[in-house]
Formats: C-alpha cells, sequence, structure tokens
C-alpha cells in the first residue's frame, strides 16, 4: 500500500491521458492510452504489485524538492544526497501516434547511484505481463496491450520478481534518459521519440500556451498553474474536460465514498467557460463548447449529467475487488452510476454555458439554438418534479432549491437572447412567463422566513452552499436581504475549520421516504471533508455581498492549501490536514481562476 498522501503526487500529461508521480520518483498512476482505461500503474490504488515505476537515488527516500519548469507541466525533482546531487525530469510529450513517457535523470554535482524499478501490470493492476527483450529493449505484451521501455544511452537492466530493474550512475552533467510508449500489441512498434529533443519542444509547447493568457492580475501564478491544470485534463482529440485524473480517492479515508471522476460533467461547464474565456483561452473554450452540443445531441429526456471523453453515455460502475483501495478505502470503483440519476440543473447549465459562449463573441453554430430549444421544451414540463440534484444523492429525489434555481436560469437565458437577437425563432413572453414561475415557487418553498436563507430543498431544514451561486447566476441580486441571510447562514452552518462543506450531514428520514430517524442526505455512510470548489464560492458571494476583506482571507487560505506543485484535490479536511477526493480536480482548480478572476473584476459569467 502507498505511503504518499495524495497531496505527496504532482501530475504530468499528454492532454490524453496522464499520469501522478509521487515525491519518492514513482510514478503510480497511469491509464492508457485514455483518461478512462484501465491503469497499467495502479500502486495508488493498491501496493506497488499494481504497478508502479520509481526512479531515485538508491536508498533514497522522497525528494529535497520539486517543481513544474516555468509555466509548463514539465516536473524536476530533485534529491540531494551524501555523494551528490541529481534530478529527475519527468514529462509527457504531446503525442504524435502513440502516448510516450520520458524519464531524464541529470546529475548536478558529485556522483549519484540511481536506482529505477518498472512493475507493469496491465487492467487495473490486475495483468502481470509478458516480459521480453526485442531490439536490445524491454518489450511487455498482455491481451491488447504492448509497452516498450528503453534507455538512452543505455544501461544494464534485470528482470527481478516480475519487475524491471536498473542500477546506473550519474556525474556531474551526465544525463540518463527512459522512455516508457503504449501501443495497441496487435500494431507495428510506433516510430521512436528522441527524449531530449522531446524536451525541448514539450517546453516550448507549453511556453506558447501559457503566453496566450491574457490575465494579468492578482495571484497570476495561482491562476496560470491552475490553467494549465485544467488544460492538462482536457482530452484533446475532442476538447472534453475530465473532473479529475483518478479514480476512488476516498472523500472519507477508510470509507466507501469512492467514485470515479475520469469523465466530463455537465455541472461544470459553465463556470469552466467562464474561466477559460475570462483568461483569453477561446480556442478552449470553443472547443468545449463543440464537445458539450456533441455530447447533449439527442433526445432531451436522455440528456446525462456525465458523459465519456468523447461523449459516450454507458459509464456502467463495477467494483475492482483485487485493489485494496487508497489507504484500504474500498471499493474502488471504475464507471459512475450517477450517469443515469435525474439531475435537472443540467439543462440550466447547458443554456446558461451557450449563452455565456455566445455573448464572447465566438462564431456561433446553426444548430445550437434548436437544439437549446428542445431542451427548453423538455425542462418547461419537468422543472416541478423533484431530482437527485447537483451532489448526485443516493438517498432519494427531493425537490433541489439549487436544480430549480438552474431552471430558472435556462429559461431567464432564453428569454434574454431572444431579446438580443430578432433572428431567432422563438417567443420570449413564454420564456419570462416560466422565469417568473420558478422564481415564485422558489422564494415561496425553497426560503425559510424564520431563518432567513434558503434551504437545500422544499420544505427541509438543510442547507446546501450550492444556494451561495444565486446571486452569481442572477437569480436575486447580491444586496438583497435573502442572499445575505443564506451566505450567512451557510457560513455558520456548513463552515467546516474555516472552509465549507457541501451540505448537511443528516436529514429527516421521512423526509427521504426512510425509516424513522437520522440517515444521511445522500444515502451514505460517513462523513467528508471541505469541498474545495464550495469554498471558492463562499469567496467568491462574500466578495458580492460586499465583504471583499474577508473574501480576500478567504481565498488566501485555500491559496495555502495547494501542494508544494500548486495543485488542489476535491475536498480537504481541515482536522488531519490531508487532501481527499479524486486528484487534481478541476472543479476546484475551476473555483480558483473564477474567484481570482471575480477579485479582480475580471470573470466572465451568465
Amino acid at each position: 500500500m502507498t505511503t504518499l498522501r495524495i497531496e505527496d503526487y504532482a501530475l504530468i500529461g499528454d492532454l490524453q491521458t496522464a499520469a501522478l508521480v509521487g515525491r519518492n520518483g514513482s510514478i503510480d498512476w497511469l491509464c492508457l492510452p485514455r483518461f478512462d482505461s484501465a491503469a497499467c500503474f495502479a500502486a495508488l490504488l493498491g501496493s506497488e504489485e499494481n504497478g508502479h515505476w520509481r526512479i531515485a537515488p538508491t536508498g533514497a527516500g522522497d525528494c529535497t524538492r520539486r517543481g513544474y519548469l516555468g509555466e509548463t507541466l514539465v516536473l524536476e525533482s530533485v534529491w540531494e544526497t551524501g555523494t551528490g546531487t541529481v534530478k529527475v525530469i519527468d514529462f509527457m510529450p504531446q503525442r504524435d501516434l502513440a502516448p510516450d513517457i520520458v524519464r531524464i535523470i541529470e546529475g548536478v554535482s558529485g556522483s549519484v547511484e540511481m536506482s529505477a524499478t518498472v512493475r507493469l501490470r496491465f487492467d487495473f493492476g490486475s495483468v502481470v505481463p509478458w516480459m521480453r527483450r526485442a531490439e536490445g529493449h524491454r518489450l511487455a505484451v498482455a491481451g491488447p496491450d504492448s509497452v516498450w521501455l528503453r534507455s538512452e544511452p543505455a544501461v544494464r537492466t534485470w528482470g527481478q520478481q516480475f519487475s524491471t530493474r536498473s542500477s546506473f550512475t550519474v556525474a556531474t552533467g551526465e544525463r540518463v534518459a527512459f522512455v516508457l510508449t503504449w501501443h495497441p500489441s496487435h500494431e507495428e512498434r510506433p516510430p521512436r521519440v528522441d527524449p531530449f529533443e522531446s524536451l525541448a519542444q514539450c517546453l516550448d509547447d507549453w511556453a506558447e500556451w501559457a503566453a496566450r493568457c491574457r490575465y494579468g492580475g492578482p495571484y497570476r501564478a495561482a491562476v496560470m498553474r491552475s490553467l494549465i491544470t485544467l488544460k492538462a485534463l482536457t482530452y484533446a482529440p475532442t476538447g472534453g474536460i475530465v473532473a479529475a485524473a483518478t479514480t476512488s480517492l476516498p472523500e472519507h479515508l477508510g470509507g466507501v465514498r469512492n467514485w470515479d471522476y475520469r469523465y466530463c460533467w455537465l455541472r461544470d461547464s459553465t463556470l469552466t467557460l467562464g474561466a477559460l474565456l475570462s483568461a483569453g483561452y477561446l480556442e478552449e473554450a470553443a472547443a468545449w463548447r463543440d464537445w458539450l452540443l456533441r455530447a447533449v445531441a439527442g433526445d432531451p429526456a436522455d440528456l446525462q449529467i456525465m458523459y465519456g471523453l468523447a461523449g459516450e453515455r454507458r459509464l456502467p460502475e463495477c467494483e475492482l475487488p483485487w485493489l485494496s483501495g487508497y489507504e484500504r478505502s474500498a471499493p474502488v470503483r471504475t464507471g459512475n452510476s450517477a450517469v443515469d440519476q435525474l439531475q435537472l440543473d443540467v439543462y440550466g447549465e447547458v443554456i446558461d454555458s451557450l449563452h455565456v459562449v455566445r455573448g464572447a463573441g465566438i462564431p456561433p453554430k446553426l444548430h445550437a439554438w434548436r437544439l437549446e430549444m428542445t431542451l427548453l421544451d423538455f425542462l418547461e414540463s419537468k422543472w416541478r418534479e423533484p431530482d437527485e440534484g447537483l451532489w448526485e444523492v443516493r438517498g432519494g429525489r427531493r425537490h433541489f432549491v439549487h436544480s430549480k434555481v438552474m431552471a430558472w436560469v435556462a429559461a431567464d437565458r432564453a428569454a434574454k437572447t431572444l431579446e438580443r437577437d430578432a433572428r431567432l425563432i422563438g417567443d420570449p413572453d413564454r420564456w419570462r412567463a416560466m422565469r417568473d414561475e420558478v422564481h415564485r415557487e422558489v422564494c415561496e418553498r425553497g426560503y425559510d422566513p424564520v431563518r432567513n436563507t434558503f434551504t437545500q430543498s422544499y420544505g427541509s431544514a438543510e442547507l446546501d452552499a450550492a444556494t451561495l451561486l444565486i446571486p452569481r447566476v442572477g437569480f436575486l441580486p447580491p444586496d438583497d436581504p435573502r442572499v445575505i441571510g443564506t451566505v450567512d447562514a451557510v457560513r455558520a452552518e456548513l463552515g467546516h475549520g474555516g472552509l465549507l462543506r457541501r451540505y448537511s450531514g443528516a436529514a429527516d428520514a421521512d423526509e427521504l421516504g426512510g425509516a424513522d430517524g437520522l440517515v444521511e442526505v445522500d444515502g451514505l455512510p460517513g462523513e467528508e471533508g471541505a469541498f474545495l470548489a464550495c469554498s471558492f464560492w463562499l469567496a467568491d458571494a462574500l466578495h458580492m455581498t460586499g465583504r471583499t476583506k474577508e473574501a480576500r482571507e478567504l481565498f488566501e487560505r485555500l491559496l495555502a492549501l495547494r501542494n508544494d506543485v500548486g495543485l488542489l484535490s476535491e475536498e480537504y479536511d481541515p482536522v488531519t490536514r490531508r487532501h481527499l477526493g479524486n486528484f487534481p480536480q478541476a472543479f476546484s482548480h475551476i473555483g480558483l481562476v473564477t474567484t481570482a478572476l471575480t477579485l479582480a473584476g475580471e470573470c466572465t459569467a451568465g
């Protein structure tokens, strides 16, 4: 079992998949050839026997220091030893035909003995490949997977305990490079990349991309690192952005709250587009828009909350019993059955996203408006029904306030679009009427006048951090007493160590159709940590309601939670001071960018 904390990992990737590199020099997670493929290194969710690749000075532990080289995704880890100093440079060049991982070891001073161990295990650590020498290199094959491992210059390697090991020494100025290349086992070996030329090209590619960022305000370094992380979580062939690079990293250590986040969620779309557009990344925003249009095309009744990287709809959830889970947090899951839930808010998020893109001047798609009208027709007939809500609760459907607010957003954006563009076909009065009806119902049934706060669902006492988005989406102005009351109530009741949980932990079982007593709102045992995206929402809400000093203080506290290379997971436990949940989490980094730009007055919103 890995002894590293979640925050001890750094990310490298090639815009089609990604790997996690630990402070000890071990790659413990890698799925090939895509983010959502089976892992060939899965020690993160089990033990070294489930696959890893470590390069470090012989007998050494964690590196002395590490960091990304400038505004890139090229990682440099440095070990200072008793005999000298050495650095390992890890990266994945943007692929041509096949995915490559390049690891360059460079002597800085003195002379350092290095050890390397590659333990390949296909199908999430369950399949031991057949290893043999071929063309002077190592070749691993099992079923559909084939991996080549080579070094330049060649170093002595040998097989031991179903692994490949190397031992070599680097002196000042010397360099040794390892390249691991995957391809389908039935195809010919792809062309070999030059590791040193690839490093120079990779640095240039990222520097060129970073130079397109037009944001130069406060916290630029943090914003840029988060934008690079979002870019790294983008599946380049389609423009889809995965929620995280991992599956089953726990929201509660030792618990069952372990989900697969290697897919694309519609809930993230508006905030993602706002962040990209505000930073000047119109090309990425347009690609995300196009992915969105392809994914949601079809019968509006079949709209899902998430899709695969290319818009795949079937994401069946299953468990991998041979993996013990991160710190015994089982089960380990692939797929996500929440894909089958009814979450009405996604209709509003899709329509709001297309509205944001339209306002940014990105060339329109001719069929986009017709698709929006089809989605609105469906939502008009369904918004009064209960659903599972934004947080994918597994405890039964309810009338979630956030879902209703997003139905209001859908009608509001449609009415505004028709008011501004007479060429589009539609009746603005129809959508204004729907907008007004939703607004009245939410204010009557989703608001608690005694406590002066909007609640999680109609008639409930529980609160929900998603109600902090009410002023951002324009449902009520920031100075409305109900908004201010909601911000204060959510902050007081959902606060956790100065941060924010997503929602209250328990609800009356009768309300959920269960037995007498208390049950978890989401239908699962165990608690979770503070949700980082919600904590960024709180900072936004504090700023919008005139408490900018408090907003900035909270934002800077959130910045301090990033690991040593600037990455955030999904959640954080203020008690144990541990990162929790899948990593790195796009939603958290979207929140960071949005709040930084909001505080600077530069964020694009609906």
